[in-house]
């Protein structure tokens, strides 16, 4: 299934996208795509019902963020080689791990905010997976069972807020509008081969990222298994997964966002986003 929310601010609905790529309404079926309706059994019975009982919605209707409410978001550091030997980090024998606000989370087509002082604003398309289940100490091999599903995300950061204002990465992730997700939340089942999905991104038009899960350092499963050990993931939760090569911060010189510029980006799979950056 690709699971959306569709709407106008504050009256958003939950609903699908069938087969020939019309929008449906689900709400008759459930309240909002959030907690229990992401478990296993609540997906299941959503699966079950028939698309072309569901009614239409309008083209060009508004999506938003594929999840309702979102606990935490907890982002990968680097996880594809030749990323983090461009931008200049250094790769671990485990994962970095760092929290985006929760408040950062958007729609896959609101306007990117510029925040106030910010002079290296990045972009970083992602995969990102969606929780399901209430989890700690999760084995790799249980991982998979714990997933609702995926959706396409853009890890925005202010460089200077993340390298230069006290080592903290989570300032500057947090900004509001940093994490622009969906359109949809695709269900295992669509995406049979996690390591095989093309991920790319566009600034005004302009390719700046070209890759593919195949590549990797930690697979998801095991990302999923490694949160675990250090926090308790809830249904809702979000991990982003990481970044290929071709962060503005890899470039010389590096490039960044300001105003006006336009970002889009897209995954197989995962559909595409299509954003605008403003000032904020």
């Amino acid at each position: 299934m690709r699971l959306v929310r569709f709407g106008d601010r504050g009256a958003e609905r939950p609903g699908l996208i069938d087969e020939q790529g019309t929008l449906r309404d689900l709400s008759r079926h459930v309240s909002a795509l959030d907690g229990a309706a992401l478990a296993p059994g609540s997906l299941a019975a959503l699966a079950a019902i028939d698309p072309t009982s569901l009614p239409r919605v309008a083209k060009g209707t508004r999506l938003c963020k594929p999840i309702e409410r979102i606990g935490k978001i907890v982002g990968i550091g680097p996880n594809y080689a030749d990323s983090a030997r461009l931008a200049g980090f250094r790769i671990n024998p485990e994962p970095t791990l760092f929290l985006k606000a929760a408040t950062s989370a958007c729609g896959p087509t609101e306007a990117i905010e510029i925040p106030k002082l910010a002079a290296r604003v990045d972009w970083g398309v992602e995969l990102a997976v969606v929780i399901g289940r209430t989890s700690k100490y999760l084995s790799v091999e249980a991982a998979e069972q714990v997933i609702a599903g995926y959706c396409l995300a853009n890890d925005i950061t202010e460089r200077n807020f993340q390298l230069q204002r006290g080592g903290q990465w989570t300032k500057g992730k947090s900004h509001d509008t940093f994490c622009p997700l969906g359109p949809w939340l695709v269900t295992p089942d669509e995406l049979p081969n996690l390591d095989a999905i093309e991920v790319w991104l566009d600034v005004n038009g302009e390719r700046q990222q070209t890759g593919s899960t195949s590549a990797m350092i930690f697979k998801i499963p095991y990302l999923v298994s490694y949160v675990s050990r250090f926090m308790r993931l809830e249904p809702g939760d979000v991990i982003l997964t990481g970044t290929p090569a071709g962060v503005g911060l890899s470039y010389d010189p590096p490039r960044f966002l300001k105003p006006g510029d336009r970002v889009r980006l897209g995954a197989s799979g995962l559909g595409e986003q299509d954003c605008l950056c403003v000032s904020a």
